[in-house]
């Protein structure tokens, strides 16, 4: 007997003040603002057009929504070179547009998490204008990282660091008098000057913006490069090229440095002096798990992304080691474990885990055992879609600043930054009344919401359910799990009243009857009590 499981009834979701935080069960959709819904025709995202499509979120069943920035900007790197923290940039509209925004969310049910990007501001801020008009030395330039160069007339570097998008991280500065001057930091572009973060000044800035966002109603903050204020006394060199490879893999003089973490006991500090369960959730990339995990100890952040878990290969052994680590790291210190797939700054996983129908069975049937795992989890815009990485895209439309530095990054980012398709047979799929700033592919109209709302064996109704079924059944969300004994190449674990089992072998595979299925990737096959599950998919089952 063959038994294909469709989509079935969508339940009402559960208040998450009755979880014990809303944060630990949380399911939290990534926003990239430039690329969701452009309401203004200009082929650039903005944030009415958010708020417009604020009802689709609400009935995929997320529970928040992440919106990267959309601060004023020369944007250089899509936004994340802040001019003004307090600032909507025209792109994406005004300051009563973000405000609009949050309380239609809020009416919604959804909760609204913001991009803060306190590592460094954009060099057209007014105080690094400040800083490069000052006199060396003086107090401007002690809100960033200004060094006299090396050599006999200070034409090399403060020291061998790398840019992450590639290259030198410092840039020269010029005299008033045109002569060669001191080097600033830049850890990103050189349009992103590093802040100083022993400078009082700036914590106490930062501070202020904060608070202006919590007081415009905003129930938290996704904290940009949240490894990296801090940097080793002294800046000392590192003595290896290609750094950026090193990321993640060791502690660096200028990344997850143990003094970040007294700043984000502080923001913590700040978020519980308000009502409303305020939250933090540290990007931060750490060489292990355990060293993750010090981001949310008690009294520092109350989330931290696992990306870990991110750059798994599809391998069953592999996935149980990092979820084992993972859990064991975050129980430690009393944290619920996050969970995430793509995001705006690497390929999507439907292309990473092979392309094509492979590629796409393997991002459905992870992403049922993503919504499976204990804690909350991540969703980028889309890949409740199935969309695939956008590979060729012109030269001449790119805009990763990766992509026209040497050695850093591999200047791929745009391909997962394409603007979504909403309706139509053809571009910009519903984007907007206008184009689109990056060009949407021709096969993105069989993949838009409008083609596959109400198709019961497409994606967006698999995540529909995975995220009903998660409100309904008590056993997902934060919480315990047990490993089930299971054949070579499969994942079994048992939640409170679940099963979830994953195969990632290339063949199907046999095994007892766990439960009653109540939603599979792919048709299942059962003879007696014993169910074949296809390669490459993932089944929940109710015990």
């Amino acid at each position: 007997m063959t038994q294909d499981l469709a989509p079935s009834v969508r339940p009402a979701a559960a208040s998450p003040s009755e979880t014990g935080g809303w944060w630990r069960s949380a399911v939290i959709y990534q926003v990239y603002v430039r690329s969701f819904a452009d309401s203004d025709g200009d082929g650039i995202g903005d944030l009415r057009g958010i708020r417009d499509r604020l009802p689709y979120l609400a009935e995929l069943g997320v529970d928040a929504v992440w919106l990267t920035p959309f601060y004023a900007s020369p944007q250089a790197d899509g936004g994340y070179d802040v001019a003004d923290y307090r600032a909507v940039d025209p792109l994406f509209g005004e300051l009563s547009d973000a405000d609009d925004l949050v309380r239609e969310a809020h009416r919604l049910g959804l909760r609204v998490i913001v991009d803060i990007v306190p590592n460094h501001t954009s060099d057209q801020h007014a105080w690094f204008r400040a800083a490069l008009a000052d006199a060396e030395g003086g107090p401007a330039r002690e809100r960033y990282h200004f060094r006299p160069g090396r050599g006999d007339a200070g034409e090399l570097p403060p020291n061998d660091w790398e840019s992450v998008f590639g290259g030198p991280a410092w840039t020269r500065t010029a005299r008033a008098d045109g002569t060669p001057g001191e080097w600033y930091l830049h850890l990103f572009a050189p349009e992103q000057p590093d802040l100083n973060w022993e400078n009082q000044e700036v914590r106490e800035e930062f501070e202020s913006v904060l608070r202006f966002w919590l007081d415009l109603g905003v129930d938290g903050f996704r904290i940009d490069v949240a490894h990296g204020m801090v940097k080793a006394e002294g800046l000392p060199d590192i003595g290896l090229s290609e750094q950026a490879k090193l990321i993640g893999a060791q502690v660096l003089p200028f990344f997850d440095q143990d003094g970040v973490h007294e700043i984000h006991r502080a923001w913590r500090r700040l978020l519980d002096s308000y009502p409303g369960e305020r939250v933090g959730v540290a990007e931060a990339w750490a060489p292990t798990s355990e060293r993750l995990a010090l981001y949310v100890r008690p009294d520092e952040l109350h989330q931290a992304f696992n990306f870990q878990f991110l750059t798994c290969d599809w391998d069953a052994g592999a996935m149980r080691t990092v979820i084992d680590e993972s859990l064991e790291a975050t129980l430690s210190v009393g944290a619920p474990t996050t969970w995430v797939l793509s995001n705006h700054d690497v390929v999507r996983h439907t292309t990473r885990y092979g392309g094509g129908g492979r590629g796409l069975a393997r991002a459905r049937a992870a992403a049922l055992l993503m919504l499976a795992l204990p804690g909350s989890a991540y969703v980028y815009q889309g890949e409740e879609l199935g969309l695939p990485e956008v590979v060729d895209l012109p030269d001449e439309v790119r805009q990763d600043p990766a992509f026209f530095r040497g050695d850093g990054q591999d200047g791929t980012r745009d391909g997962c930054r394409v603007p979504i398709p909403w309706s139509g047979e053809e571009a910009p799929y519903g984007f907007g009344p206008g184009g689109s700033w990056l060009p949407q592919p021709e096969q993105w109209a069989e993949l838009s919401v409008a083609a596959q709302s109400g198709d019961p064996r497409s994606t967006l109704e698999l995540y529909r359910s995975a995220l009903a079924l998660r409100h309904e059944l008590a056993g997902l969300g934060d919480g315990g799990m047990t490993w089930l004994e299971a054949p070579e190449g499969v994942l079994a674990f048992a939640r409170q009243g679940l099963v979830c089992t994953l195969n990632t072998r290339e063949e199907e595979v046999g095994m007892p009857v766990p439960g009653r299925p109540v939603l599979a990737t792919a048709a299942l096959e059962f003879t007696g009590g014993t169910v074949r599950i296809p390669s490459d998919s993932c089944v929940w089952w109710a015990v």
